[in-house]
């Protein structure tokens, strides 16, 4: 019965050469070291592919490059992800204040200038902007579209990095005397007018007369052109003096409202505490947080939507390990067998197997990790080329509302992304190398 064992004919019935690197390097009993060295050369030896083992190897390089492609594009996309919503933060809060103060009914503040001086006293507020505020119909010979106008001081209205910029067209000098409006460039392009041109302002509530209200209708000339890079505001938004507005939409000397900037916007949740307790009464008070609740609540659920979805390329890649393997252990059951009956024993086997999936999993995810960040840091540049390349709009601002894309890399989810792509990798190797490391050494070589 012994005869088939001898340890002459090991090297022949090894065909990975399994039982000859052990010759070549000691008994495999000789060093019982979890994950020793000949564990780790005989690993690495059944991942090199030989002739007739080739479409083993395919399946390896799939699966190497499934997990690559899933790791590298889960990350380019959350980095995109998290890019598009900071921007979009940066670019709102550029132009609308942290909190507004309205009335309860949404009457004319007429103590605006008493207010706004109690409110600058405040801890946390850095900045208090009163505005007037209200929705008309602009039109030129060209076009016709609703617009929203804003009335602020001009001391304001520079302080707006979205108008004040190097692209501005025009000057802000003397913009509470002038009597004229800035508004964006796309607003311009969409009805034709430029510096210096004209434009009609159709307020619905005019004056009253026998036969009703009237709408009230006012020429301003164009004083500027601002390109603030986010087209929500280049094609829908009219500024215009305070003082003009509040006469514009017949106020009496009040404003719409009062708006704040404070130090840290992420915890405005603590300074509209402090305002509940500063206002009188009959005040409402909206954070930039609730004014665009339902925006980003869409673009927190896509976010998740997408990671899971993208997560399943790099699942896909984990199966590719798990059949891979399967095949490699049937493959070499013979080399199993007289590891077994050399010494190995069973967790010797399970570690050999599971480093060689495991060393596809850590490949691909080291290559996707560095693939998806040089991507990420790119993209832009990318976007552009492909734009090129193609003649095809790619990722059009009239509909992201930004003119570039955007891409903020988190090193914390690089690394999460990184940590889950290696879990499945060696979660898929378990149960093949469980396989191995439970093959019956002499029914095995019964089959040889």
């Amino acid at each position: 019965m012994n005869k088939p064992l001898k340890t002459q004919s090991a090297p022949g019935a090894a065909t990975g050469g399994a039982g000859s690197a052990v010759a070549n390097h000691g008994d495999a009993s000789a060093d019982t070291r979890p994950f020793s060295r000949w564990e780790r050369m005989i690993s690495l030896r059944y991942l090199r592919a030989r002739r007739k083992e080739s479409f083993i190897s395919v399946i390896s390089i799939f699966s190497f490059l499934g997990i690559m492609l899933g790791v590298a594009t889960l990350i380019v996309v959350m980095a995109v992800m998290n890019g598009f919503r900071a921007e979009l933060i940066r670019k709102i809060l550029g132009f609308a204040g942290h909190v507004a103060i309205y009335h309860d009914d949404l009457s004319p503040i007429f103590d605006y200038e008493e207010l706004s001086e109690r409110l600058k006293k405040l801890e946390d507020v850095v900045d208090v902007t009163p505005f007037v505020e209200g929705q008309v119909m602009l039109t030129t010979r060209k076009a016709a579209s609703g617009v929203r106008v804003r009335g602020l001081l001009e001391e304001d209205i520079k302080r707006i990095s979205g108008i004040a910029n190097d692209k501005l067209r025009g000057s802000l000098d003397g913009f509470d005397e002038k009597g004229g409006v800035a508004i964006g460039y796309r607003l311009a392009w969409k009805h034709g007018v430029d510096v210096g041109g004209t434009i009609t302002l159709i307020a619905p509530e005019g004056e009253e007369t026998p036969f009703g209200v009237t709408p009230r209708i006012q020429d301003f000339p164009v004083l500027t052109i601002f390109d603030s890079g986010m087209s929500l505001y280049d094609a829908n938004f009219v500024y215009m003096p305070l003082k003009g507005a509040m006469e514009y939409f017949n106020t009496e000397g009040g404003v719409t409202g009062i708006e704040l900037k404070v130090r840290d916007p992420d915890r405005v949740e603590e300074t509209e505490q402090l305002l509940v307790k500063t206002l009188p009464p009959g005040f409402r008070i909206i954070t930039w947080k609730r004014a665009n609740e339902t925006f980003f609540s869409a673009l927190e659920v896509e976010r998740t939507v997408m990671f899971i979805i993208l997560a399943l390329i790099i699942l896909v890649a984990a199966m590719n390990i798990i059949s891979g393997l399967i095949m490699l252990v049937k493959d070499k059951s013979g080399d199993i067998a007289i590891l077994r009956t050399m010494g190995a024993s069973r967790g010797s086997i399970l570690r050999i197997f599971f480093m060689t999936g495991a060393a596809i999993g850590i490949a691909g995810t080291i290559a996707g990790v560095i693939l998806g960040v040089v991507v990420a840091l790119n993209v832009e540049h990318i976007r552009q080329f492909l734009m090129w390349a193609t003649g095809a709009e790619l990722f059009p601002a009239q509909l992201y509302y930004l003119n570039e894309l955007p891409a903020k890399l988190d090193w914390g989810q690089v690394m999460g992304i990184a940590a889950f792509s290696l879990a499945l990798s060696f979660l898929a190797t378990i149960y093949p190398a469980w396989r191995a490391a439970s093959l019956d050494p002499v029914e095995a070589l019964r089959h040889e």
